[in-house]
């Protein structure tokens, strides 16, 4: 019979599905599926938005559901599917709490200089902010290396930079959705707005516009594969040109960190590739040198275990 402590982690993202069951020791096993899953004393799933509304964990009800349906807009790669198994787990296990645990909690500290859009004000009142994902990886990366300055590059399928200070959030690259910042897999990253009106204007069509930038672009979009280990083992120039645009923009993300930290005392590489693709991160170190000496660390990301110990929080304060 499992401990009461043990919690199971609905993982959604935007490439794949994880299920695993995490004890009160962050000791975590994989689970193949719902139904296989061990008794537990609670559900936590990670969702990638909160909104303006969620940045603490939150047990999750029809109405919570319904709410967390109305942001699928902001992030649609990720958002459908973490409905689409938040649904299934609560119809699989009923008798058992469900608490939403968000990426963009753990940026709700960045401050207003970093998180305003210069908009004009009837734009921002609709909700234009910058939020800020990943949010589970990076908290778990800055506990693994508590130094006052800290820049954590998220490298996977998504990819963004992060400015942490004394252990909290104060800058990011995400935005207002996952889609701005620095290059990643199917992903451009920041892409000049005029640019993206231009396209509408040539004709091209706002789904078309919505699914190449979610879909076709990034190092997809450079060299026809968001694969880095075949890129890294490629020898043509569509695939060099590739993985020099990403090391270089996340060269110059760590850098524009240094900025809201006020120097470096450490940055981690965390996530698919930042694990990895040593050749990547050197890439990347590479162009930092200017910077003087700063600790680099990788850094295995374990999202499983920050979003369990935010649905004990919560069911310990419930209670």
């Amino acid at each position: 019979m499992a401990a009461l402590s043990d919690v199971l982690v609905v993982n959604a993202g935007s490439t794949s599905l994880k299920l695993s069951v995490v004890d009160a020791d962050d000791r975590s096993i994989a689970v193949e599926s719902l139904e296989g899953a061990p008794p537990v004393e609670a559900v936590a799933h990670r969702v990638v938005h909160g909104g303006q509304r969620f940045r603490e964990p939150v047990a999750v009800d029809d109405a919570v559901a319904a709410a967390l349906g109305e942001l699928v807009d902001l992030a649609p790669l990720h958002m459908t599917p973490a409905l689409r198994a938040l649904e299934d787990a609560r119809r699989a296990l009923p008798g058992l709490p469900h608490v939403a645990v968000f990426d963009t909690a753990f940026h709700a500290t960045i401050p207003a200089r970093a998180a305003t859009y210069a908009l004009p004000e009837r734009w921002r009142a609709l909700g234009l902010r910058r939020f800020g994902f990943h949010g589970l990886s990076v908290a778990w990366a800055a506990e693994q290396v508590p130094v006052p300055r800290l820049v954590v590059c998220h490298l996977g399928g998504g990819c963004s930079v992060t400015a942490v200070r004394d252990g909290r959030s104060v800058d990011t690259t995400m935005g207002f959705t996952p889609l701005e910042g620095v290059p990643m897999g199917t992903r451009p990253g920041s892409v000049d707005p005029g640019a993206l009106v231009y396209l509408l204007r040539q004709g091209v069509a706002l789904d078309e516009l919505d699914h190449g930038l979610e879909h076709d672009s990034g190092l997809r979009g450079l060299a026809g594969t968001d694969d880095v280990a075949a890129l890294l083992a490629s020898g043509d120039a569509d695939a060099r040109l590739a993985l020099d645009v990403f090391g270089y923009r996340i060269a110059q993300a760590v850098a524009a960190m240094t900025v809201a930290l006020g120097g470096l005392d450490a940055l981690v590489f965390t996530g698919g590739i930042g694990e990895h693709a040593a050749p990547v991160r050197e890439a990347i170190v590479a162009q930092l040198g200017f910077l003087g000496d700063v600790a680099v660390h990788v850094v295995e990301t374990r999202e499983d275990v920050v979003a369990a110990r935010g649905a004990r929080s919560l069911l310990r304060s419930n209670r």
